[in-house]
């Protein structure tokens, strides 16, 4: 049998037996989902009508503006089941590929199985120490005045948590079931057509995120909607609307809490699997990536759907429901100020934003097509130009989308032209987030002069390769943070002289301007987040045809796609980045609000040249640091597991690099699987746990001191510091991992010297070293700054 492989290569893999072994040993989906597909069709569908008819129920109860989300959110995930129907009815190629993805796929799906259980754990934890917390809390005048009492308090907060984090956790589901099904058939496609995989890469990207999107803002619209008619809100002797938004920062924690430790656990996962099979596969034996002699490929193609697809699902989710529910606040804390008749269009229209953000985003998708002749012969088109020309239309569509819903919600008789400033604040923060884009497309798109300075580098050695990519990513810092100033201040002064003042005539739109700003930074996040997930199902994609054995011309299409989703992956991570900047900058501002509130005295500056104030923000500059050197030595370490393991198996089954003996796959899998969840908990702990300890153990000092306040002084200067350090490491990691990763693609397209020669393989190395940058520190960096940001904000009573 063996000799008969040897002859005959892996490209007769229909009179073999199976080559890449099941890793399942049981259903891998999740309970709920086995529950309800189970169910006859029609009970399922009466119990939709029924959910449906309580969530529109009390939607009407609350405001007609959320119905109206409601009903886009739902006709989206209409457009979504289409988008299903139309991937999952493409071919899966010869069955060679079917049972690589299958492979594949049973490797993703039983490492989230047990990755999300251990998260859930946690969280339950961490949801009894916030319940026993707000059980002994003090509380707010308005929630004394309105009979909110602290058992309650307790019990919402507690609620929205564990909402936040099932949501968070489907959302990261939804996003690893679509990629390992999509793979394989982008791969199948590639064998006919260039724009027919890059259409199905997309359209399948598309789907994860109009999933995603549509659940953080019907998530967040729901739990309003709720507590809205459950407390009987604006009622006399009852909560105000615009206190209301301060109960939903449990959900906002909640999804950052598990994105957090989805992003670490993933990104260890698919850092470790890569840096094992390039080092011993690429660099020492010399044989092609996702070569099918590497024992470690399969848990490198497993890696890139639990790290790049399901913790990016999950990321997304968290950046978009912090930012909703910080402009939430801020809008009811503005309008409350300005006595302004109803509130309730401030408080609602970052929802109604991110609702128009999926019907634009489903335009830009569509507008992505195949070529109408599958027969005809025509040039393979750049997919990034492709890709720019639906992003554009998004963005033209968005502008128009977000003017209208500035002029419906944002008009009021008090300042008849304010809504003209916002809209400006709203374009403030589009440009901002297409300058993102593109500054990240310049850094680390191999077209540009950057990636080909640093590819030159490498023709004199590995050193040379590390020093050029270490320096182009420190540069990289620059623009985005004069970007990211710009846009700050201009959309607080736009905000400020809006015309909005208090009973003191005092300005106060600034802060809500800014808020304004972020919501149209993210006024295309579904069709960011497709961009994002177009990169890993093409690197699947491209693994697949590798293993088995296509031509080279399928080969160099699936190659191309690869190239252009490590820029788009790039470019959306810097779209986060930024994001995360401005979201910290409105959950600050809503923290200290949060402050006052509960001390009931003014918390407006927090003066650094105090001893303490300032150690604290040393705290929290070290404590970005920490957990990023924590973060990559979990990558190193395993994958030294990773390297141990390969060698061995080159070592005792020699006939592999003959096609005489077959890998063992799983080993690597299971290797990478328990060292990755093993690995995720200790810097994952360090970001929960820090600023608790730290604000507790400073309020304590205050307390015998007689420094009043002390101890949430502290805490806002380690999240003020913490922020700006995170942004800057954030930014350095994402582009010179992306920059590292596309100067060795630049070389295998057969430029100085082409694969195997030994500016590739220096390139090799300072793709090993970005690795863990931009799939592991980078990616957890801007999640750890929004959480560091709401978990301030749910537990600001122990640091009083």
């Amino acid at each position: 049998m063996m000799e008969d492989d040897a002859e005959n290569g892996l490209g007769t893999y229909q009179e073999r037996p199976r080559p890449y072994p099941s890793m399942r040993s049981k259903a891998h989906t999740p309970r709920i989902f086995r529950i309800l597909l189970g169910l006859n069709s029609r009970v399922l569908f009466v119990l939709l009508l029924l959910v449906f008819g309580a969530v529109f129920y009390i939607g009407a109860s609350t405001s007609p503006i959320v119905v109206f989300v409601f009903s886009i959110c739902i006709v989206s995930f209409f457009f979504s089941l289409y988008l299903t129907k139309w991937v999952l009815a493409k071919d899966e190629g010869p069955p060679e590929m079917a049972e690589i993805s299958d492979a594949i796929r049973d490797g993703a799906e039983g490492f989230f199985k047990t990755q999300y259980g251990t998260i859930s754990k946690m969280a339950l934890l961490l949801a009894l120490v916030i319940l026993s917390i707000y059980l002994f809390r003090s509380t707010t005048p308005q929630q004394e005045s309105s009979g909110l009492t602290r058992s309650t308090s307790a019990c919402i907060t507690v609620a929205a948590f564990l909402l936040g984090a099932l949501c968070s956790g489907i959302a990261g589901y939804i996003g690893m079931w679509v990629s390992v099904r999509a793979n394989v058939r982008v791969s199948s496609a590639a064998r006919r057509s260039a724009r027919e995989a890059l259409q199905i890469a997309v359209r399948a990207g598309g789907l994860s995120a109009i999933v995603v999107v549509g659940m953080a803002v019907i998530g967040v619209a729901i739990l309003y909607a709720t507590f809205y008619v459950f407390l009987g809100v604006d009622s006399p002797g009852s909560m105000k609307v615009t206190d209301l938004p301060l109960l939903l920062v449990g959900y906002g924690f909640g999804a950052s809490f598990v994105a957090l430790f989805a992003q670490l656990g993933g990104g260890i996962y698919t850092k470790a699997a890569d840096v094992g099979a390039d080092l011993v596969g690429k660099v020492e034996q010399g044989i092609p990536e996702d070569d099918p002699r590497n024992p470690a490929v399969i848990a490198d193609l497993v890696g890139d759907n639990v790290g790049d697809c399901a913790a990016r699902g999950a990321d997304l989710f968290e950046s978009i429901a912090a930012e909703i529910i910080s402009a939430m606040i801020l809008g009811g804390t503005m309008a409350q100020r300005c006595k302004i008749e109803d509130p309730s269009g401030f408080i609602l229209f970052p929802l109604v934003i991110h609702s128009f953000d999926l019907v634009v985003s489903s335009v830009g998708i569509l507008s992505i097509r195949g070529t109408r002749d599958p027969g005809l012969i025509v040039p393979v088109e750049d997919p990034m130009a492709i890709l720019q020309k639906g992003y554009s239309v998004t963005i033209l569509l968005a502008i128009i989308t977000f003017g209208v819903s500035t002029r419906w919600l944002l008009y009021t008789e008090q300042a008849p032209s304010a809504w003209l400033n916002f809209a400006l604040c709203g374009l403030v923060g589009i440009m901002t987030a297409y300058a993102f884009v593109w500054i990240s497309k310049y850094y680390t798109d191999y077209k540009h002069e950057p990636v080909r300075v640093l590819a030159l580098s490498s023709a004199t050695g590995h050193g040379t390769n590390i020093i050029a990519g270490v320096s182009l990513g420190l540069e990289s810092t620059a623009l985005p943070v004069l970007v990211i100033s710009i846009a700050i201040i201009t959309a607080f002064w736009l905000g400020h002289t809006s015309g909005l003042v208090d009973e003191t005539g005092i300005p106060t739109g600034g802060l809500f301007g800014t808020a304004v700003a972020t919501m149209g930074m993210l006024s295309t996040a579904a069709y960011v987040l497709t961009m994002d997930m177009f990169g890993p199902i093409a690197d699947n994609a491209g693994g697949i045809v590798e293993m088995s054995q296509q031509p080279e011309s399928v080969r160099e299409i699936t190659d191309v796609l690869d190239a252009v989703g490590n820029t788009t992956k790039a470019t959306t991570k810097g779209f986060a980045i930024g994001s995360a900047a401005l979201a910290s900058f409105l959950l600050f501002s809503a923290y200290m609000d949060e402050v006052a509130s509960f001390a009931h005295v003014p918390f407006k500056q927090v003066d650094i040249a105090i001893p303490e104030v300032f150690v604290g923000g040393l705290l929290g500059s070290m404590l970005i640091f920490l957990f990023s050197a924590w973060a990559c030595s979990a990558v190193g370490r395993t994958a030294q597991e990773v390297v141990k393991e390969v060698r061995r198996q080159f070592i005792e089954r020699p006939g592999i690099m003959d096609y005489k003996e077959k890998p063992d796959y799983s080993r690597c899998v299971a290797i990478v699987a328990s060292a990755s969840l093993r690995e995720m908990i200790k810097p994952g702990a360090l970001a929960t746990i820090s600023p608790i300890v730290i604000g507790f153990l400073f309020r304590l000092l205050g307390h015998y001191t007689g420094q009043e306040l002390l101890g949430a002084k502290v805490v806002a200067s380690m999240l003020m510091f913490a922020t700006v350090t995170g942004i800057l490491m954030a930014l350095f990691f994402n582009t010179a991992g992306g920059a590292w990763d596309n100067a060795k693609k630049y070389i295998e397209t057969g430029a100085l010297g082409g694969k195997g020669s030994e500016s590739h393989k220096a390139a090799v190395t300072g793709d090993t070293v970005g690795d863990p940058f931009k799939d592991t520190a980078g990616p957890s960096l801007h999640v750890l700054i929004k959480m560091l940001a709401t978990i301030t904000l749910v537990m600001a009573p122990v640091f009083l």
